[in-house]
């Protein structure tokens, strides 16, 4: 048992657990927003809730067309939903909090003899052995 408790107390895991909790009440949000707000609002410009009523036969099998484009018209509605409310959110935002950061100073140059990447101190190319100023 001791080993089974330090394994859930790891850092790892509880971080794991929370981002589970957290990603079920995210999805529980956008599936809300995607079935209540934005497939009624399609269905009042087409004039039909769905396509379930696809449907075609072949040797007495149904396909169900209709299903099948209904999830794919969710998928996209949630992708649009999580890149429009999220991803751009967040990286809008992640990006004015860079604005004032300096870039970090280069580690590398390139050798102007054969371009080769080698660290800046260096006085003689690795690759090439040519005499870097």
């Amino acid at each position: 048992m001791k080993g089974f408790k330090q394994f859930l107390l790891r850092g790892n895991v509880i971080d794991l657990a929370v981002a589970v909790v957290l990603g079920a009440a995210f999805g529980a949000v956008v599936t809300a927003l995607v079935k209540d707000l934005i497939t009624p609002l399609i269905a009042a410009v087409v004039g039909k809730p769905d396509f379930s009523q696809i449907v075609f036969t072949v040797n007495g099998s149904k396909f169900m067309l209709g299903d099948f484009l209904n999830a794919v018209v969710s998928f996209l509605l949630i992708a649009t939903a999580v890149y429009f409310f999220v991803v751009l959110p967040v990286n809008t935002v992640m990006a004015r909090l860079r604005r004032g950061e300096k870039p970090a100073d280069p580690t590398t140059k390139n050798c102007p003899e054969c371009l080769s990447s080698i660290p800046i101190a260096a006085k003689r190319c690795a690759f090439c052995t040519s005499v870097v100023s």
